[in-house]
């Protein structure tokens, strides 16, 4: 049986929860037609957000370093259209579920006054050696679960 580790049992274990904030820029390269930013920018916001929460930019011996990690799955629902603008937009990012193999993501895309975007992905752990899922260590199951926040709350 898969182990899963969900935010309220995080809460129950005495674990705080929390947010990891991205600030994207809106360029005039982002924009469509119409003069919002395009979808598919918009999901360039999100893995933006997900690399920086994800930490792959600390020393490979870090415990606090993801490994190999692929995309297994992305959905996202477009709530208002983002215009060009002069101040970021903020991408908030949380985990939602940690299994032994996978954890799901959430994010959105906002400002102080609306939400832009919802979005979720669910990220499976991936050994690029042998080009094969594996299961996430502790040490990665420990930061996850860190972060975790019910998915109902967004």
């Amino acid at each position: 049986m898969e182990a899963v580790t969900t935010a309220e049992g995080a809460r129950v274990q005495g674990r705080e929860s929390g947010r990891h904030v991205y600030w994207a820029h809106v360029r005039f390269a982002d924009l469509d037609p119409l003069n919002h930013v395009n979808n598919v920018r918009m999901l360039t916001y999100l893995e933006d957000a997900r690399i920086a929460f994800l930490r792959w930019d600390v020393p490979a011996e870090s415990h606090t370093r993801l490994g190999g990690l692929v995309v297994a799955r992305h959905e996202i629902d477009y709530l208002k259209p983002i215009l060009l603008r002069r101040d970021p937009v903020r991408v908030e990012t949380w985990v939602t579920e940690v299994r032994t193999a996978s954890f799901r993501l959430a994010y959105e895309i906002r400002d102080d006054d609306h939400v832009y975007a919802r979005a979720m992905s669910v990220l499976v752990g991936y050994d690029t050696a042998k080009q094969a899922p594996r299961r996430l260590s502790g040490d990665e199951r420990a930061f996850l679960t860190a972060h975790l926040e019910p998915s109902g709350s967004a």
